[in-house]
């Protein structure tokens, strides 16, 4: 199986299935930063990165930023001294796709770069 850091988003559209738990407990796997939470009652990866600073944790953020627009998958990103907490979700499903394990996959690689 390819890496997820190597894989590319799909084309996602309102009804594609969400991920099952079986595949979800292996991404998860190459995962082992993120967290699955409930947000208003849909399932998000999330992880917070720690920086020195507040324009290191910038940086990172537009890197982030820079990518989601690249695959056309955007997250929510919460930005603070020190810190950055991303959350990946399919917002067209109402929770967790293929593409969001992907896109965190690639988020751990930009911080490890």
């Amino acid at each position: 199986m390819t890496p997820l850091a190597q894989q590319s988003c799909e084309a996602c559209r309102s009804g594609a299935p969400a991920v099952a738990a079986e595949e979800q407990d292996i991404f998860m796997m190459q995962l082992p930063d993120w967290d699955i939470v409930d947000e208003a009652g849909i399932k998000q990866l999330q992880r917070v990165f720690r920086f020195r600073n507040f324009v290191e944790a910038l940086v990172f953020t537009n890197r982030v930023a820079d990518l989601a627009e690249e695959e056309g998958h955007h997250p929510a990103i919460l930005l603070e001294f020190g810190k950055a907490t991303v959350r990946w979700w399919t917002h067209k499903i109402h929770g967790l796709h293929r593409n969001d394990f992907i896109m965190a996959a690639r988020t751990d690689a930009l911080y490890n770069s």
